[in-house]
């Protein structure tokens, strides 16, 4: 639709939460916006122009992540452009930090692509293709619905279910300045694990879905250990073992790993009052003292995913 401009936003997303393991998602209040228009000429090139978070460092062409979503939605839409869609991506999500900043580049370059051609596609399969550029379905889930939400694989693609959530109305963030990529994360992790492992995240995660759904606190302080992969991954977030140690101390109810990490997340024990700034700030304290280089930063749950406004 020549001519046509639309705005995109997309939230950052935690997924995992402690034993949750490539099931559980959370949308955020931190937002990725892509502003697309499509000229009449030029042939059907994609330019991007990147500002924010990974300004000067991602690419700018048809390669960017938002650039190639947006093209791939074109295609499984069997829509054609008449001519340069231009993407201007103002990033607020830190890269590589256990946020999603991916799953939120992916479903913005989808949710372009859908507004430009004013045709959107059915969300089974917006997930679909999103969780299929992307490869994680729990971050794209996540970020297409807002809220909490669970992730599986099925026989006709993955499914997601938004669950009722009435946990903590603002999380604290403890954000290094050091990435680690998905990929990097994602390798210390074995191929198989004890059975008794396996129940016992079985066992925490029923809890800590429970304890979102209900608001109880000290559930929630019993639902985010986890055997699956945060034992694992300890090693590459020097200080955060520690961290995560001592959260209860400094007034959180529970504490995990966001993502893949590096990025540390605390729901505080109370609501109001700056209590999620509060920890946030003294948890990122802590890491600075084992000389880790962080900011802490509170953030209201999404209740709400992408979408798209012209």
């Amino acid at each position: 639709m020549p001519g046509r401009k639309v705005t995109v936003r997309a939230p950052a997303t935690s997924a995992n939460l402690g034993p949750g393991f490539d099931a559980l998602g959370l949308a955020l209040d931190l937002w990725n916006e892509v502003d697309v228009e499509v000229a009449e000429a030029g042939g059907g090139a994609v330019e991007v122009e990147v500002l924010g978070e990974g300004a000067g460092e991602l690419p700018r062409g048809p390669e960017n992540l938002v650039a190639r979503a947006f093209l791939r939605a074109v295609v499984e839409m069997k829509a054609r452009l008449p001519g340069t869609a231009r993407l201007v991506c103002r990033n607020a999500i830190p890269l590589a930090r256990g946020l999603g900043s991916s799953a939120a580049a992916t479903v913005a370059g989808i949710l372009a692509a859908e507004a430009a051609a004013g045709h959107p596609l059915p969300p089974e399969r917006r997930l679909a293709l999103a969780a299929e550029i992307e490869g994680h379905a729990d971050n794209v889930a996540a970020c297409l619905l807002g809220g909490l939400v669970a992730c599986a694989p099925s026989p006709t693609g993955p499914f997601a279910l938004r669950l009722p959530y009435a946990g903590p109305p603002e999380v604290a963030l403890i954000i290094p300045d050091f990435r680690v990529p998905t990929a990097e994360a994602r390798a210390v992790l074995p191929d198989t694990y004890p059975r008794a492992d396996a129940i016992a995240n079985v066992q925490r995660t029923a809890i800590l879905v429970g304890a979102l759904a209900s608001g109880d606190r000290v559930a929630l302080a019993h639902g985010v250990a986890d055997r699956l992969h945060q034992p694992y991954r300890m090693g590459l977030y020097r200080g955060a073992d520690a961290v995560l140690g001592d959260a209860a101390a400094f007034g959180a109810a529970a504490a995990c790993v966001s993502g893949a990490g590096p990025t540390l997340l605390a729901f505080p024990v109370r609501d109001g009052d700056g209590a999620a700034r509060a920890l946030a700030e003294a948890l990122a304290g802590r890491w600075r003292a084992l000389g880790v280089t962080c900011t802490g930063r509170a953030l209201a749950v999404a209740l709400y995913g992408a979408r798209a406004r012209e």
